[in-house]
């Protein structure tokens, strides 16, 4: 008991800063499930829990249909919570340029739910 007790007091804590992200270079650590999730919101009922479960594969499905520069965008906009200022000085470019490849990524993405079954229902 005593050799088990001083080897946990022994033994550092976890360190956040040690961590590593699975992902490599400037995209952000979010998956589409994830950013797909945080897009539909918060549902509660059990109708509701179905039908966003429902929304919410038909949108994963769509956003892993995206160009990576196109995910990296919405993921920056709405994963991280990023204003339009700060997504493009994360991106590397303009203000300008980072509202337009924003814009543009959504409608690639409503483009794509349009043309899925069920198209653009209740999203």
């Amino acid at each position: 008991m005593r050799a088990t007790r001083s080897h946990h007091l022994g033994t550092r804590m976890r360190d956040a800063s040690c961590e590593v992200s699975l992902q490599r270079g400037a995209m952000p650590a979010a998956s589409s499930a994830a950013l797909a999730s945080m897009l539909l919101g918060r549902l509660t009922s059990p109708t509701q829990a179905a039908i966003r479960a429902e929304r919410l594969t038909r949108l994963q499905e769509a956003l892993n249909t995206l160009d990576a520069s196109d995910r990296e965008i919405l993921a920056l906009r709405h994963f991280e919570m990023l204003t339009r200022v700060e997504a493009a000085q994360v991106l590397g470019i303009s203000e300008d340029a980072g509202s337009k490849r924003y814009l543009r990524a959504l409608k690639r993405l409503k483009g794509i739910l349009a043309g899925m079954p069920g198209g653009l229902e209740g999203l």
